[in-house]
């Protein structure tokens, strides 16, 4: 199966490729993008390079997707957002995102997600039809937060020192939207 191109009413998801090693730099070197990231501040090239090999491996071995959001009538690189990991047995799947900085508060977060997981629950990924998909969050992350609860996840609880990265624990609330429950606009 190709890649999937997906298109909501402002953005086109697109797979992203070695022409977007500088986008991809530009948002994982912004220390408020990462702030609540499992990753380091980007501090050099090299670090994107590695992470568009990881985003394609996931995706070549099945395990995971990863899309650039692009604006749809410049195809401006916004941000990403993707399916992490997904158990196709289980019907279940869990997902991130990101936007550059300069274009938070603009929805674009609700209505790029809100895009996959439509794909996710149609059966339109190689993952086959999902039936639950989780979120997890920092306590204090109030606008992925919000982004969660506009598409219908709902809070299950948080997972003390459930996550190890940045050399400390951090707990993870965990959200989810069963397929019955997702709220697409």
């Amino acid at each position: 199966m190709s890649f999937p191109t997906l298109e909501s009413q402002r953005f086109v998801l697109t797979q992203m490729s070695e022409a977007d090693i500088d986008d991809l730099f530009l948002l994982f070197s912004n220390p408020q993008v990462v702030r609540y990231y499992d990753l380091d501040t980007f501090s050099e090239r090299q670090q994107a390079v590695k992470l568009l090999n990881l985003l394609e491996t996931r995706y070549n071995n099945g395990t995971g997707i990863r899309w650039a959001i692009r604006q749809r009538d410049t195809h401006e690189f916004l941000g990403t957002c993707g399916y992490n990991s997904w158990n196709e047995k289980m019907h279940n799947a869990t997902i991130g995102y990101d936007v550059k900085s300069a274009h938070w508060g603009k929805g674009i977060a609700t209505e790029s997600v809100g895009t996959i997981i439509a794909a996710g629950f149609q059966g339109k990924l190689t993952c086959g039809p999902l039936h639950r998909i989780q979120a997890d969050t920092i306590p204090g992350n109030i606008a992925s937060e919000r982004v969660l609860r506009k598409l219908g996840f709902k809070e299950e609880g948080t997972r003390r020192d459930c996550a190890y990265f940045k050399a400390s624990y951090h707990d993870l609330k965990c959200f989810a939207v069963l397929k019955p429950e997702f709220n697409h606009y």
